[in-house]
């Protein structure tokens, strides 16, 4: 039986999301895949009105396995098991949307958000663009159920993996990690690229990362783009604070090049994209050596 089988048959057996971590740390590093889930809870299937491929289309597939060699290189790596369909852990704590529940929102959500307004808010309406998920409205409790049971200790163990780093290195830099359709999108032209690095236009990492990433990925091949479409989400956007020496650089994937994104099988190309995904973590774990951060700059 595959792990999909297995996850569709008893969800209820896995934990809600989990961290591979490292015997010592070894670098600052912190790797994230906040969309990799694909443990799809009963009613949640039950209350939807999409059968489960369409439904998969909004998973990171198989990321947390592209980055799982980094607990042997020494930085911890955090990933769901629960879906992004469910819950998306890469939002705001509050965006919800004001047309996907039947009773009223507590006047601290964040309605008016463009990731609200498209559909995809931390409770999303909408997968693939346009499928409307559920067949019928839910209940602002059942939201913020989700959001405490699993948005809120998820950013906990994420703030705690970084704040471990910082007090080890006097730095701690997040990688955080997705996959992207190969598909255009409606509003751009041409193919998508193979990486999309989104470092919210130097505003979340030091800019010698960024730069090193994407030499790396381009000598050996890839095509590669710079904060379109993806300029990194919410999770890049908090956590990133260079000139605190906390730095966070999001990292999408083209699904294309591991996976065939019709039936959700690894093609021949996962593994090739997995050693090289190793070389630019390893030539990124020597740059970070000579960043410089506020505490060693005041010294």
């Amino acid at each position: 039986m595959s792990r999909s089988e297995a996850d569709a048959i008893e969800p209820e057996l896995a934990p809600p999301f989990e961290v591979a971590r490292p015997l010592a740390l070894k670098m600052p590093f912190v790797f994230n895949s906040p969309h990799s889930g694909r443990v799809y809870p009963r009613a949640f299937l039950a209350a939807s009105r999409l059968d489960s491929l369409t439904l998969r289309r909004s998973e990171d597939a198989y990321v947390e396995e592209l980055f799982g060699f980094v607990a042997e290189m020494g930085a911890p790596l955090l990933y769901a098991h629960f879906p992004r369909a469910y819950l998306d852990v890469n939002r705001e704590p509050y965006e919800l949307d004001p047309a996907l529940f039947h009773d009223g929102l507590p006047h601290y959500a964040n309605t008016q958000s463009v990731r609200v307004v498209g559909g995809l808010g931390t409770i999303a309406r909408i997968v693939s663009e346009s499928d409307e998920i559920y067949r019928e409205p839910l209940t602002v409790g059942a939201a913020l159920e989700r959001i405490n049971r699993l948005y809120t200790p998820y950013h906990e163990i994420l703030r705690t993996l970084l704040k471990e780093a910082e007090a080890e290195f006097g730095l701690a830099v997040l990688i955080d990690c997705h996959s992207m359709p190969s598909n255009p999108m409606a509003d751009q032209g041409g193919g998508r690229p193979d990486f999309v690095l989104g470092d919210r236009y130097g505003a979340s990492c030091n800019g010698e990362l960024t730069r090193l990433a994407t030499a790396q990925l381009k000598s050996m091949g890839y095509v590669v783009a710079l904060n379109k479409p993806y300029a990194g989400g919410y999770i890049t956007e908090h956590y990133g604070r260079p000139q605190q020496g906390r730095h966070a650089l999001q990292v999408e994937i083209n699904r294309a090049l591991y996976m065939d994104e019709t039936n959700f099988a690894k093609s021949a190309g996962f593994e090739r994209l997995k050693r090289d995904l190793e070389q630019v973590a390893k030539a990124l774990a020597a740059c970070v050596v000579g960043l410089k951060t506020p505490r060693a700059a005041a010294e």
